[in-house]
């Protein structure tokens, strides 16, 4: 696994962003639209590997991230697919609003906190628009051979993106669970298929994966998931870690800049007083956007993101949730 705290463009205020051309739109299944991106000038693009996202800056400057679910040895184009969500937080909805195609858009990354590991088995579970990350690692687990079983739920077969392109990739081995037709996923039984030292890869809502989390807790698997929203602040519009009562001061090592974090404040808030450039996405710790070097200091984390690892090694923290043990944190910034 590549850790983030290697990369030396961790909020710079949008450092690694580019500028993309939106060549195409496609819709792939009922309320989900595919975007194909391209250089302006045709060249290639980063590389990256099944599990990655990239984040796009809409043009209302909400910035979101969405899985790649194209194909990485097509180095010319990134592929997205966004499903409308007519009660989330805007982003969707610009995205199938507004006519992107032939306008550019700017992009940053690809990260990847979802990497494909090694494994002589393999069974991913999605659900809904999760499909996307899932997507490129089935393409690339039956190119290798290996053995793997794709179980995929929706709410109805129009609902579900990429259905037919997974079927023709191994029908013995997907199971496409639309809930109108045959109920919710038995999770019980599609998780007895996994045997020991199987890598289980699950992404979907919620409820899925908190599912799949308790079932797996105790099996002999091991369990990779990614989630499209926080699992600690479901149904709250407040910060985590914004209440916590302690008061310190954060130096911007690169700006030369010290502010203060007062209780009922997160760090993003005091950085953007003087770095209003900052960026940041979820704003609830389970996106990746705003993790910022350590340089100085120990974190407190609050995000759902880093390993128990990387949490105690303190290079890298969320600032949109993450506070301080100490009187001073010193970031990169």
């Amino acid at each position: 696994m590549t850790m983030l705290s290697e990369n030396p463009t961790l909020n710079r205020a949008g450092s690694d962003a580019r500028e993309l051309l939106v060549r195409g739109t496609t819709w792939e299944a009922d309320g989900v639209l595919s975007l194909r991106l391209v250089e302006l000038n045709g060249g290639e693009l980063p590389a990256w590997e099944p599990g990655a996202h990239i984040d796009l800056v809409l043009p209302s400057g909400l910035v979101r991230q969405y899985s790649l679910c194209g194909r990485p040895a097509d180095h010319g184009c990134y592929t997205v697919a966004v499903l409308r969500e007519p009660t989330g937080r805007g982003g969707s909805r610009e995205l199938h609003e507004t006519v992107l195609a032939g306008k550019t858009i700017s992009v940053r990354g690809p990260r990847n906190r979802f990497p494909l590991v090694e494994s002589v088995q393999y069974l991913f579970v999605a659900g809904g628009i999760g499909i996307t990350p899932i997507l490129p690692m089935v393409r690339e687990v039956n190119a290798r051979g290996a053995d793997w079983h794709l179980v995929y739920g929706g709410r109805s077969r129009s609902s579900m993106a990429f259905v037919e392109e997974l079927a023709e990739l191994g029908k013995d081995r997907v199971e496409i669970v639309p809930q109108d037709e045959r109920g919710v996923l038995d999770l019980d039984a599609v998780l007895a298929q996994a045997g020991p030292g199987t890598a289980v890869y699950c992404c979907g809502p919620e409820g899925l994966l908190a599912a799949v989390e308790q079932r797996c807790a105790s099996g002999p698997m091991s369990l990779h998931t990614e989630r499209f929203g926080s699992a600690g602040t479901a149904g709250t519009d407040e910060p985590v870690g914004a209440n916590e009562t302690t008061t310190f001061e954060v130096e911007l090592r690169r700006s030369g800049c010290v502010v203060v974090v007062s209780p009922g404040r997160t760090i993003l808030d005091a950085v953007r007083e003087v770095v209003p450039e900052a960026v940041s996405s979820c704003e609830e710790g389970f996106c990746g956007t705003c993790e910022t070097r350590v340089l100085e200091g120990v974190p407190e984390h609050h995000d759902t993101i880093l390993t128990e690892k990387e949490r105690q090694a303190g290079k890298t923290m969320m600032i949109c949730v993450g506070r301080s043990k100490t009187p001073r944190l010193v970031l990169d910034m």
